[in-house]
């Protein structure tokens, strides 16, 4: 049931009531009667009998006024007329509103929120989008690919953002200034459609994180990213400040010398999927910068040369998640493996459930390998928990979190195995400490 009372004293609601005619206001009120108050509305507007009031939020609370107040002082910038309750609208904004309402210590409980609106389904189809396979492609071969080309055609997914942001302590967001320093734009609609999903979702989160500050970057490149034109620009919002500024000459490249400004005088923590074309330079000036970082990556970069010494150093490591899916230019789905990568600290890693450390003796002949130069090499996630020679890994061992049980990378640079003369798959050479 919508609404109830309580006994023995008035019930408080706050609600949020929206005009069929001017969808783009809301009025945040409050009564002590949800029922009546939307007959009041629908009954007394003396416009027209097509101006219908609906519900989008109501709630029970402690102390309706001094909620209603408090709202006034959070979000100033966003009523109509300062004498008035109607704040301007827009999904965006509504989900601001109701997270500060929910995390308010005077709310008590939720009665009726509207539906969400129903996600866009993006088709594939087939002919346009032949599978990997039919390419005669590997993912890995796509993103190798992908370093190859001028334009990195991989847009990072809302749902694989969200599945790794809520991995960490919400200790690790508050308070903070988040920076996403490549390609992210923020459109009109605030959709997928047009806005980065990395500034979709800290927009929608910034008050259940706590954040700060957060700042958006969109690169002037080649390609019209989003269709949000072809100049670089900085999105900033700090609180309910949102303020967006294009400064002469800027071009929203993560080298441009105001991005580096940003990043060393103003972030904490940098959350991005850079371009696959410039990893080794991206990677090469955020960590240099000290910064905290959680960012995606190609799944095999910690078997490369130029990124097996930030492991080796314990400058980075694995996240918790993969990524398998990414949307290109025209919103279809493309399958190709990637990975979080970070310098956050891990806790209680899921995956390492998949690292099998058992006695040499105990692991199959069939997942035991020796090379041309004598070492071990160990499949299906198989640790030898007794052996105290270098042996080789596949990329899941590290992606797994082997390096937090006791393990050290051995060689800076990528090793490639021979048996009987015939190149196999890299591996890491990784001995127990």
């Amino acid at each position: 049931m919508l609404f109830y009372a309580i006994r023995g004293k008035m019930a408080q609601f706050l609600y949020i009531v929206q005009s069929s005619l001017e969808p783009a206001k809301c009025k945040i009120g409050i009564t002590d009667n949800l029922e009546r108050r939307l007959k009041e509305y629908n009954s007394t507007t003396g416009q027209s009998k097509d101006n219908i009031y609906k519900y989008l939020f109501t709630c029970e609370v402690r102390d309706m006024r001094a909620l209603e107040n408090d709202i006034k002082n959070q979000f100033p910038h966003l009523r109509e007329q300062s004498s008035r309750e109607i704040y301007f609208y827009n999904n965006s904004l509504f989900d601001m509103y109701v997270d500060f309402i929910r995390s308010h210590p005077l709310f008590i409980s939720e009665t009726f929120i509207k539906e969400p609106e129903k996600k866009t389904i993006i088709k594939i189809v087939k002919k346009t989008t032949p599978t990997l396979q039919e390419r005669g492609l590997t993912r890995e071969k796509v993103m190798t690919k992908a370093k190859k080309v001028d334009n990195d055609e991989f847009y990072t997914r809302y749902e694989d953002i969200e599945k790794e942001i809520s991995m960490y302590p919400i200790s690790t967001w508050i308070d903070k200034c988040v920076f996403c320093n490549c390609d992210d734009a923020v459109g009109e609609t605030r959709t997928e459609k047009d806005s980065s999903a990395f500034a979709l979702f800290f927009i929608k989160n910034f008050i259940a994180l706590g954040l700060k500050k957060l700042i958006c970057t969109h690169y002037s490149g080649q390609m019209d990213l989003f269709q949000a034109g072809a100049k670089g620009y900085i999105f900033t919002k700090e609180g309910v400040k949102e303020m967006t500024k294009m400064p002469k000459g800027y071009t929203g490249c993560f080298e441009d010398p105001e991005s580096l400004r940003i990043l060393h005088e103003e972030a904490d923590i940098v959350c991005t999927n850079p371009p696959f074309s410039r990893a080794i330079d991206y990677w090469r000036t955020i960590i240099n910068s000290d910064k905290k970082f959680l960012i995606i990556s190609n799944i095999v970069n910690v078997l490369n040369t130029a990124y097996l010494p930030y492991f080796i150093e314990k400058k980075v490591w694995a996240g918790y998640n993969r990524v398998d899916w990414f949307l290109n230019p025209k919103r279809e789905k493309v399958d190709a493996s990637a990975h979080w990568y970070t310098n956050i600290p891990i806790i209680n890693r899921p995956k390492y459930r998949l690292l099998k450390i058992v006695p040499l003796s105990e692991i199959p002949e069939r997942y035991v390998k020796k090379d041309d130069k004598g070492y071990l090499l160990f499949d299906n996630g198989y640790i030898p928990s007794d052996y105290q020679d270098v042996f080789g890994v596949s990329s899941r061992a590290i992606l797994n979190g082997i390096l937090e049980k006791g393990y050290k990378i051995v060689n800076n640079k990528q090793y490639i195995p021979y048996i009987n003369n015939k190149a196999q798959w890299s591996r890491v050479l990784i001995q127990k400490i």
